[in-house]
């Protein structure tokens, strides 16, 4: 018992470990977020248009008449080897099965073949999929707006009683999320279980990225371990739509939401293993909300998260309801068209965590924002799937370099213009994010109805082009109100801080 005792506290110390749950717990997250993308759309125009039954057997006597009614009429053409006298080539004759043609009609060409729209293909109405578009947006985007509310609670919360607590909670509530939409069969029912999500996604967003800023203090290290939780994110985002794709297709509507349940048990009991949720105050005076949203260097970063996931934020909503519209697209495809700008996301965070930190943060975001703006112009070129592989890569790669970059350099502004305690700055970092998954997706259907799904894109791509200089002010932001001794006694602590973390981490290896 001693030597297990012993493993146990090596773990609970140990940096590496807190880090694999912080990704796992975005990943199952952001698992959840997605994996509803393909179901949602398809799932309630299902429940409002149920397939129409076949047509009632005849009755018997109904079914005598059948019998004795003479046979179908059916038409023949005259081919051009007809012989001489008879009628001209094109004429239409009418005959039965079993009797003599009739006298022949007049010659009429036949009608060229109409292409049929995507929907049409579905069966399904394309002004039914358009209104949709309004219901389908708020439902998504209702997760986002919950999250706004909750981050301004969570963020202080996390200084008073520390992180480990608000992180478990989060886990709780996503548990019980999951549940509600793996048994919900109505559209209030789903709507609810969307919105309990984004209480969940704030406690474990917020204390996560807290609890990295205070364990790696060292800023090309706590920029290295984001990108690797930022990869969780984007591996969640990767692997939900085409798992809910494929499954809501072959296997059905709970199946999908009730794996996610059994795996977030296994983070659960991780968290309860290693953090042993208690509550841990903090003694450093950290500095208030109203503070940190009053700094323009933090709020220039957080804005460049907000408009960087804007367009895939209307992007989740209108997508696939436009694919099914223009493309005929089934349902695995709905989820599949998302999986390159996972693909691509989850490779730009791990590349420009540290890449971001030696070519600068603010280029690398300026850069991303352009390359947003450009790939979503793309976006409504297409006209089959294969044309969404190359700007949804491009989309997510250049997400993955703004998002990747500007959450370490919260940390780092936070440090330099205040006081390096976390909770608060990362609620705002939070907030960003969130306001981008729900300005996208609650303006989308109304864009998509008044402007078109080509034009919404085409506005949010003007508004990356015009925020991306604004990058430059990040460039070298000053020190506020802090002289060189507060700075040094800063760098002090931080260093200190960074040796304790590192000894702990060589005595595990």
């Amino acid at each position: 018992m001693g030597a297990v005792g012993e493993w146990l506290d090596n773990c609970r110390g140990s940096r590496k470990l807190i880090l694999v749950i912080v990704a796992i717990a975005l990943l199952l997250d952001n698992m959840l977020l997605t994996t509803v993308v393909p179901i949602i759309p398809k799932y309630l125009y299902q429940i409002r248009h149920p397939p129409t039954s076949s047509p009632p057997s005849p009755s018997p006597e109904e079914a005598s008449l059948l019998a004795t009614s003479p046979p179908p009429i059916t038409t023949s053409v005259a081919h051009s080897n007809a012989d001489p006298g008879k009628s001209p080539p094109g004429t239409i004759f009418l005959r039965n099965s079993t009797g003599p043609e009739y006298p022949p009609l007049a010659s009429s060409p036949s009608a060229p073949p109409r292409h049929l729209t995507g929907s049409e293909v579905l069966g399904m109405n394309h002004e039914d999929l358009v209104n949709e578009n309004v219901e389908v947006g708020l439902l998504f985007c209702s997760k986002a707006f919950v999250q706004l509310i909750t981050n301004p609670f969570i963020g202080p919360l996390t200084h008073r009683i520390g992180y480990s607590i608000p992180m478990f909670a989060g886990f709780v509530i996503m548990f019980i999320s999951t549940l509600i939409f793996a048994f919900g069969t109505s559209y209030r029912v789903l709507f609810i279980a969307r919105a309990v999500q984004g209480i969940g996604s704030s406690c474990s967003s917020v204390s996560g990225m807290g609890m990295l800023a205070e364990r790696y203090p060292d800023d090309k290290e706590r920029g290295n371990a984001m990108g690797i939780a930022l990869g969780g994110l984007a591996l969640g985002v990767l692997i939900g739509p085409p798992f809910g794709g494929v499954m809501f297709q072959f296997v059905g509507k709970s199946a999908p939401f009730l794996i996610l349940a059994v795996l977030a048990l296994g983070d659960g009991l991780l968290q309860l293993l290693v953090l042993q949720p208690a509550v841990v105050r903090q003694e450093e005076v950290a500095p208030t909300l109203g503070e940190l949203c009053m700094d323009p260097y933090i709020i220039i970063a957080a804005g460049a998260i907000t408009f960087a996931n804007m367009g895939i934020g209307m992007l989740e909503p209108s997508l696939p309801l436009w694919m099914m519209d223009t493309m005929g697209a089934p349902e695995w495809q709905l989820g599949a068209a998302f999986i390159p700008a996972s693909v691509s996301y989850l490779i730009g965070t791990n590349l420009f965590g540290p890449l971001g930190h030696l070519m600068g943060r603010w280029l690398a975001s300026l850069f991303g924002l352009w390359i947003i703006a450009i790939c979503l112009i793309f976006i409504p070129k297409a006209t089959s799937i294969n044309h969404l592989i190359a700007p949804n890569a491009g989309l997510g790669f250049a997400i993955g370099m703004v998002d990747s970059s500007m959450m370490p350099e919260l940390g780092y502004l936070v440090d330099l213009r205040h006081s390096a305690v976390y909770g608060s700055v990362y609620s705002i970092g939070d907030v960003a994010f969130c306001l981008g998954f729900a300005i996208g997706p609650a303006l989308s259907g109304t864009l998509v109805q008044t402007l078109g799904f080509e034009w919404m894109l085409y506005g949010i791509a003007i508004i990356n082009f015009l925020y991306g200089p604004l990058m430059y002010c990040l460039k070298s932001p000053p020190a506020k109100n802090h002289g060189e001794r507060q700075g040094l006694i800063y760098g002090e602590k931080s260093s200190v801080r960074y040796v304790t973390y590192k000894n702990e981490d060589e005595e595990e290896n």
